[in-house]
């Protein structure tokens, strides 16, 4: 099953489940109000939600919304190999840490966005001003509930400012975490193993104008590690009241020569969830 937050007109958010392509069944006007506290208790199966006869809207009448309520976003960095390559080149002074963190047991691990801060389908998302090399990242992000388990996944933007990010890893922050730099959603996908997440694949697609200017895919069986993992040292000596989202890194990366504008639109495409969709915008 597949749940999202949407707006129809000015009406505050509701909670919505993909009923299929075009059409979604509207589960607030049968008493679900909070996506985080319905992934907090459990999914009931799909006959309960059929049997109490939730309304239908057709996905073309209303706006889509990012998932995240009150949950924190976090980021996991260098888990593909191409990652790790293009991190290394970004700086000699970097190539060591990043060569490292790889291969040692403990993962990258880093603050991305608070909710109120993260960006929605349809939105804008953010390039730096103050930066000349700037690309998304496309990343497969697990739900997890409040006792860490992984309830769910979606789809992440992980805005990064490569010149900045390379010419000091203590900038790290400035590069990942400013204005519109990051993007969750539409869709929470719940129901899903590991096993079978492992078979999607993920595509980037990047357009100026009436031009695409970039595309890439890779398959989220690349990731090193393994998802339990990653939201284990997540929660060590951590604690979330609401859950979390964690993505799980990139393993496609624009060339060198290659920097987001203002005005581009991005599309992530994960096979088992759908698309995030965004224009570019300078913050």
């Amino acid at each position: 099953m597949k749940f999202c937050r949407f707006q129809m007109g000015d009406e505050k958010p509701r909670i919505g489940c993909e009923r299929d392509a075009e059409t979604l069944w509207d589960l607030t006007a049968v008493g679900t109000e909070s996506l985080s506290a319905l992934l907090e208790t459990g999914i009931p199966p799909l006959e309960q939600w059929i049997a109490r006869k939730p309304p239908t809207r057709a996905l073309r009448s209303v706006r889509l919304l990012s998932p995240v309520e009150k949950q924190e976003v976090w980021a996991a960095g260098v888990t593909y190999l191409r990652s790790k390559k293009a991190r290394m080149e970004e700086s000699d002074f970097s190539a060591t840490a990043y060569d490292r963190v790889y291969d040692a047991v403990r993962p990258e691990i880093f603050f991305k966005s608070l909710p109120e801060k993260v960006v929605g389908p349809g939105d804008e998302i953010g390039i730096r001003q103050d930066s000349r090399w700037n690309v998304p990242e496309p990343e497969l992000a697990l739900v997890l509930n409040a006792r860490g388990e992984i309830v769910g996944y979606t789809i992440c933007n992980d805005m990064s400012s490569r010149d900045i990010e390379g010419e000091n890893l203590l900038y790290l922050p400035q590069a990942k975490i400013y204005d519109r730099s990051c993007a969750v959603g539409p869709w929470i996908c719940v129901g899903v193993s590991e096993e079978k997440a492992r078979s999607w694949t993920i595509d980037l697609s990047i357009q100026r104008g009436e031009e695409v200017v970039f595309t890439g895919q890779t398959s989220v069986a690349q990731i090193k590690r393994s998802f339990s993992e990653l939201a284990q040292f997540l929660f060590r000596s951590q604690r979330f009241s609401n859950g979390a989202v964690l993505s799980t890194g990139t393993g496609i990366i624009p060339p060198d020569g290659f920097s987001l504008r203002a005005g581009d639109h991005v599309r992530i495409a994960i096979s088992g969830i759908g698309m995030l969709e965004n224009k570019v915008a300078e913050v």
